[in-house]
C-alpha cells in the first residue's frame, strides 16, 4: 500500500534498478506518515558518515503527536540498507555515473519503507518522448473503449 509517490523522478530520471530500504524515524514522524503528510518531491538520497541519508523529504509534524518536542519537518533521515545493497549503489553512482533517488514510501509488514532507485537523467528530448508515449497509451485506450 503505497503512501506518497515521486512522480518527478520517473519523469526526470531512467530507473535502472529499485532497492526497497528501510527508514529511520521518530514517533511523531511514524504518525505523520501514517496520516498522509508526507511529501517526496523534492527529496534526495545523500552518501554521508558510512550510511545513505533521505534528505529533502518534508514530513509535517501532526499539532497532536507532537507537544512535547521541537520537531524538524526536513530532517536528514536515514536509511537502513544491507552491506551488499551499499556497495552496489556506491559502485553503481561512482563508477557507472547513476544517481540515487527516492521512488515512494509505503507499507510492508506494518513497517514503513522506501523504494529508492538507481537511475540515469534523461535529457530534454528524452522526456519529450515519455509524454508522447504516454499520450499514445491514453488515446489508444479511449479508442478502444469507445470501439466496443
Amino acid at each position: 500500500m503505497s503512501i506518497a509517490n515521486n512522480k518527478k523522478a520517473f519523469h526526470d530520471y531512467f530507473i535502472e534498478d529499485q532497492i526497497e530500504a528501510g527508514l529511520v524515524l521518530d514517533g511523531w514522524e511514524v504518525k505523520a506518515i501514517r496520516a498522509g503528510r508526507v511529501q517526496l518531491k523534492e527529496a534526495y538520497i545523500h552518501w554521508k558518515h558510512g550510511a545513505f541519508y533521505l534528505v529533502g523529504c518534508h514530513i509535517t509534524a501532526l499539532p497532536t503527536a507532537s507537544t512535547h518536542v521541537k520537531p524538524d519537518p526536513i530532517r536528514p533521515r536515514k536509511l537502513l540498507l544491507k552491506e551488499a545493497e551499499i556497495n552496489k549503489l556506491i559502485g553503481k553512482t561512482e563508477r557507472a555515473g547513476y544517481t540515487i533517488v527516492p521512488l515512494n514510501l509505503h507499507y510492508h509488514r506494518g513497517f514503513i519503507k522506501m523504494d529508492i532507485g538507481l537511475a540515469k537523467g534523461k535529457k530534454q528530448h528524452d522526456k519529450r518522448q515519455s509524454l508522447k508515449e504516454a499520450d499514445w497509451k491514453r488515446e489508444k485506450q479511449r479508442l478502444i473503449k469507445s470501439t466496443r
